[in-house]
């Protein structure tokens, strides 16, 4: 497979070249540093708490605001949240986000230096219609949008104010879902079509986003956009916005958004983040800026000697497909397969004693009991031996190798037959004996090496080592695994960040959902404050938490609403409900006792 012009070189790090947007004060792309940014969790009308939760992000190192407009009342209080971070000396830019609304995108457009627009729903109302198009019906389809469109790109070009054209896996259109399905091109081609009318008026103060609560799906719809841009022009330079959407809470919140956002930041793509936590706005800005560093030292990386064609479609994911061999007391490799975890027999001795209590959360092998060829992939003689190998084996990368994992890993796998599977480390350079290193960077460098290596279709099984603690090391690696999908070991939950828009507290309702359905290992729930991008980032949840009105609670099967305005304090009785009716409830097992 030749290498594809989703990035400079997937090889070596250069960061995409991009216009500038200015956004306030703050310029976007360029030659601008990679901006942070946040929400707010509130009431959009309660002025006060808005001004305050501003004032707080911004003491954290928040460089852009986004704040929730639903309707045309939230948008004009925009020009008084203003007013009041202007008296308490703070210039922060204003982000207005848009959903359903065009009139409140006109009113907010008045007060803010930014409005975030989604083409899913912007000028379409989402039926989960199913329809066929005639080249002629999608053009008068796009005729419609212009005229939707045409006003608010005109009130921002006047006013010289930025726009995002936002793209949510979750919410595209019955239009373009019948023509493109729910897929990373139909994510694409809706936020083109709207650029191009932007473009067609004269606009270009605008940047791109292409979210998705999947990394996957995300990583592959960024690239998909980069190529996109390249094809239509050199012109169509665009600063491009990353986020996971619903990327949940805790350890599960932070590994999923490094997954997502350090992927595509490592291969030179973003210019600016926002880390969705559904946790107080604040909490989201450490993550963010320890994202954007560890993507600054990819500047440094070692460029291999040869970019060989990449192993695998960067468009499209594929697992590799290896052989698969014996390892511990099972197998690694091929492709119906799951990723195994590795172990240190340091690692696995400390643990040993709590197996029983660890469960699932236990490693597969003994890095030093299986038979493992290490090689640095630059090493000639040393591919020559795997590519004349009649048996598949167990293959990695030497430590000390200078060249980061991520291209390291690549490296090796377009130079080896497919049928030698690959054990991934997240580090070549594990700590010394005692060391403490800061546990966020260990997290979060794991989870963008491992986890951008697993999007790519690569790797059979994993050993983290960057993380010094025996049980944390292990749990670290599991979690990587189940936030790409290679492998469920727990309940996968999908729980969006608070807003203005969310009708019940999120945090103490995951929590509380947690509490009952923690055991339920496979089953996947969605948490949603409001149905903005919920049942499409529902899709592939089994169940579905929607607020569907103060108070009230909608419960999916799926994408499917089934039991409507439900009270809030009977909600989660009736999701277990839910769960127990559609023959996916057990009981959680009773804590078992180590002999």
């Amino acid at each position: 497979m030749s290498p594809v012009p989703y990035c400079h070189n997937p090889y070596h790090y250069q960061r995409r070249l991009s216009r500038e947007v200015k956004v306030g004060k703050v310029g976007l792309g360029g030659a601008n540093p990679i901006r942070v940014q946040s929400m707010l969790t509130c009431d959009t009308m309660d002025t006060r708490e808005c001004v305050k939760q501003t004032l707080d992000l911004v003491k954290v190192g928040c460089e852009i605001v986004r704040i929730t407009a639903p309707t045309v009342k939230d948008a004009a209080n925009l020009k008084n949240i203003k007013a009041e971070l202007i008296a308490a000396d703070c210039d922060v830019p204003i982000v207005a986000d848009i959903h359903f609304k065009p009139d409140a995108a006109m009113e907010a457009a008045q007060w803010i230096e930014k409005v975030r627009v989604n083409p899913g729903n912007f000028a379409d109302k989402k039926k989960f219609a199913i329809r066929e198009y005639t080249d002629d019906q999608y053009e008068e389809e796009l005729a419609r949008i212009d005229e939707t469109f045409k006003p608010l790109v005109e009130l921002c070009k006047q006013r010289g104010i930025a726009m995002r054209i936002g793209t949510n896996h979750g919410s595209l259109s019955d239009r373009i879902m019948n023509r493109f399905g729910d897929t990373p091109a139909g994510m694409v081609e809706s936020a083109v079509e709207f650029a191009r009318i932007a473009r067609k008026y004269g606009y270009h103060d605008f940047v791109f986003s292409m979210k998705s609560s999947n990394p996957k799906v995300m990583i592959n719809a960024y690239r998909l956009l980069t190529a996109r841009l390249l094809e239509l022009g050199h012109d169509w330079n665009y600063p491009l916005h990353l986020g996971v959407t619903e990327a949940g809470d805790g350890e599960d919140g932070r590994i999923k958004s490094a997954i997502g956002i350090g992927a595509l930041l490592a291969d030179g793509i973003g210019d600016t983040v926002r880390v969705s936590l559904t946790e107080d706005s604040v909490h989201e800005i450490p993550v963010a800026r320890a994202l954007v560093a560890l993507a600054a030292h990819h500047a440094k990386d070692e460029l291999p000697p040869q970019q060989p064609p990449l192993s695998f479609d960067p468009f499209v994911f594929a697992r590799r497909t290896s052989d698969s061999i014996s390892l511990g007391e099972g197998t690694a490799g091929g492709s119906s397969i799951s990723t195994r975890v590795g172990a240190t027999l340091d690692t696995y001795q400390a643990i040993e004693h709590k197996r029983v209590q660890l469960g699932d959360i236990f490693p597969d092998f003994v890095i030093e009991k299986e038979s493992i060829i290490e090689v640095d992939p630059r090493d000639g003689k040393a591919l020559e031996f795997l590519a004349s190998a009649r048996e598949a084996h167990l293959v990695t990368i030497k430590d000390g190798c200078t060249l980061s994992p991520i291209v390291a890993y690549r490296y090796l796998a377009a130079q080896i037959p497919a049928k030698h599977p690959i054990l991934l480390k997240d580090t070549f350079l594990p700590p010394a004996t005692g060391a403490k290193p800061d546990v966020l960077d260990t997290m979060l460098s794991a989870a963008t090496n491992i986890g951008a290596l697993l999007c790519d279709g690569i790797g059979d099984a994993i050993l983290v080592r960057g993380e010094p603690g025996p049980g944390a090391s292990v749990r670290l690696a599991f979690n990587i695994l189940q936030s790409v999908g290679n492998r469920i070991f727990k309940t996968d939950y999908v729980a969006c960040p608070s807003c203005g828009r969310t009708l019940f507290n999120l945090q103490t309702t995951t929590a509380k959902i947690r509490e009952s359905t923690n055991h339920l290992k496979g089953v996947k729930i969605a948490i949603m404050g409001c149905i903005v991008n919920g049942p499409g980032e529902m899709a592939d949840a089994d169940f579905g938490y929607v607020g569907g009105a103060p108070g009230k609670v909608n419960l999916y099967i799926g994408k499917t609403p089934v039991k409507f305005n439900i009270p809030e304090t009977e909600a989660v009785d009736r999701l277990v409900d839910l769960i127990k009716e559609n023959g996916k409830w057990f009981d959680a097992p009773v804590p078992a006792v180590a002999s």
